[in-house]
């Protein structure tokens, strides 16, 4: 693609364009038919708020605690981190918090004025904590009753990591509006925010000078076409699940709880989490934090059924020694 059209503005028609977004439609969920394409997640969650704004005509929304959704001023006034957001306020004014899997405390913040509620299905950066069911059947009455959009986050949890195609699919939910990116192109920049019929963006009223070029559009069709031909959403169910019930096994009492969907997995700690990170670094494995005392395995999805062992074997002898200092 790169010798035949790297970017093409998008006044202009491009056939690469086109195709990927029949192929981001054909794989959503139900009800998502159109999209906006963008360079990156947190403009994804952006133009999910300003669809928002426009298509309800309300101003405010409701997000989850420990949620992330961004670094730019919109997403990251959606996130509930403080150490991200205070360096940067005033942010944008009309964002609360409930506490994630809390219906009754986020019933009481959704009102007339009330855009959307905006939700991550599996809390990443917040230490991979899983929504419940009962929860998310709740936001989505929630929002039906009182006028409000649901946007449903899967920017970390897209594209087969949960082993789902998007983790939508575990739960039956229906967004009005999803934000995805991260693996999409399997690492060229590139976002989408999916949207229902029902959500209003006139040409011209939101924008983007590189979304949508070719060579990124090329880049999500193989990477997408890839994930499908070799099943990569049920081989991460496959291999999570193995993982974590081999791992489970073998776990010392330094360690609080043990959860995973897919290959997103975290390992809660009684201690910071920083020290174990650095011992696994040495044994050749590079985990992330998720909170102080979460560490966050975020595995390759072509990862083999040895690589995993490694890991565990890693794992489970920096977990059973002593915290480093």
């Amino acid at each position: 693609q790169a010798r035949v059209l790297v970017t093409c503005p998008g006044i202009f028609y491009n056939d690469v364009r086109a195709r990927l977004l029949e192929r981001l439609v054909a794989l959503s969920p139900e009800g998502l038919s159109r999209a906006f394409l963008c360079n990156s997640g947190t403009e994804s969650v952006e133009a999910a708020l300003k669809f928002a704004r426009f298509t309800t005509g309300r101003t405010e929304f409701v997000s989850c605690m420990r949620g992330f959704h961004g670094r730019t001023l919109g997403s990251l006034s959606a996130t509930f981190k403080k150490e991200y957001r205070e360096s940067f306020e005033p942010l944008v004014p009309g964002f609360s918090y409930a506490p994630f899997n809390n219906l009754e405390k986020l019933q009481a913040l959704v009102n007339e004025r009330t855009a959307a509620v905006i939700v991550e299905l599996v809390q990443g950066e917040g230490g991979v904590r899983i929504a419940e069911q009962e929860f998310l059947d709740g936001v989505q009455r929630l929002c039906a009753q009182r006028g409000a959009l649901l946007i449903v986050d899967e920017i970390q949890t897209g594209f087969c990591r949960t082993g789902k195609m998007f983790a939508c699919e575990h739960f039956g939910v229906k967004p009005d509006i999803m934000c995805v990116a991260k693996a999409m192109a399997g690492g060229v920049p590139i976002g989408a925010t999916l949207c229902s019929e029902r959500i209003e963006a006139p040409v011209g009223k939101h924008g983007t000078t590189f979304g949508g070029n070719p060579l990124a559009c090329a880049a999500a069709l193989a990477a997408t076409g890839f994930m499908q031909e070799q099943r990569l959403a049920e081989r991460a169910a496959e291999k999570g699940e193995r993982f974590a019930a081999g791992l489970r096994a073998r776990l010392p009492d330094s360690v609080r709880e043990l959860r995973q969907l897919g290959l997103m997995i975290g390992i809660e700690l009684k201690h910071k989490a920083t020290p174990y990170l650095g011992a696994l670094m040495e044994r050749g494995v590079l985990a992330l934090s998720a909170g102080p005392t979460v560490i966050r395995l975020l595995p390759p999805l072509v990862i083999s059924h040895e690589q995993l062992a490694r890991v565990a074997d890693a794992l489970a002898d920096v977990l059973a020694a002593r915290a480093p200092a």
